[in-house]
């Protein structure tokens, strides 16, 4: 993986993000894109990676190539996935346990966006106030909109787009 400069703009994706992403050309492909085209950093954990993996396998397995050789080409910053005693200890920081993992790898890297369409992710209720307190959350097209600038034309252009309207990731 690439060595990138610590002022740039770091937003970590997770497993939604991968998938939807990989299988549909819309506002989850173009927050993937805005690494490669040089509007930030794109981090990874190796657990959120693993996970897209393992969900296109299983659900979309017409997407797996894409999703490879999306990963193969893109520079991105692979960052640590916690220790198991810390997720262990932080259990509580999610409403789904098995998102604890990701929230924390996001967290420990201080990254400057976390984005996601992952409702336990991105609800704002209850369940994530304590989340919210330490990861900056955005929806895909939130993302795109207050991050990057895009405006409400750009976005409706990119809603219900398809793959042979656009040049494809691979």
């Amino acid at each position: 993986m690439a060595t990138f400069p610590r002022s740039q703009l770091r937003v970590m994706v997770d497993t939604t993000i991968l998938v939807a992403g990989s299988g549909w050309p819309r506002w989850p492909y173009e927050v993937l894109r805005s690494g490669p085209n040089g509007e930030c950093v794109l981090v990874l954990s190796p657990y959120v990676i693993y996970e897209a993996r393992r969900v296109l396998s299983k659900r979309f397995p017409q997407f797996l190539t894409r999703f490879e050789r999306y990963v193969a080409a893109t520079e991105f910053e692979l960052i640590a996935d916690p220790t198991v005693e810390e997720v262990a200890l932080n259990l509580k920081l999610m409403r789904d346990e098995s998102d604890v993992p990701i929230a924390l790898a996001a967290i420990n890297a201080g990254v400057d966006y976390f984005v996601s369409e992952d409702k336990d992710f991105t609800a704002r209720d209850e369940t994530t106030v304590r989340l919210h307190q330490r990861l900056n959350v955005r929806l895909s097209g939130t993302f795109l909109r207050e991050v990057l600038g895009w405006s409400s034309d750009e976005l409706e252009q990119v809603r219900q787009r398809t793959w042979s309207d656009v040049v494809d990731m691979d």
